[in-house]
């Protein structure tokens, strides 16, 4: 029990992290800070993808929908 509860607060900060971090992203208007700030975003989906805190298939569609939005911003 107290492991479990160890990481449950570990995959809680982590989950709360990269939400703040696409958020950030997000209310970016600046394209090549948005550029510059993406992969790190992406690493950070992708680290929760594979600890199965999130779907794959969810992480897919937040880098999707992300690239999108930064690909928006360089035009």
């Amino acid at each position: 029990m107290r492991q479990d509860e160890k990481k449950r607060l570990r995959n809680r900060y982590y989950k709360k992290s990269t939400r703040t971090s696409i958020s950030r992203l997000k209310e970016m208007t600046d394209p090549e800070e948005a550029q510059a700030f993406f992969p790190k975003v992406v690493s950070m989906i992708d680290k929760l993808a594979k600890k199965n805190q999130w779907h794959k298939n969810k992480a897919a569609n937040v880098k999707g929908k992300l690239q999108k939005f930064v690909s928006s911003l360089s035009q």
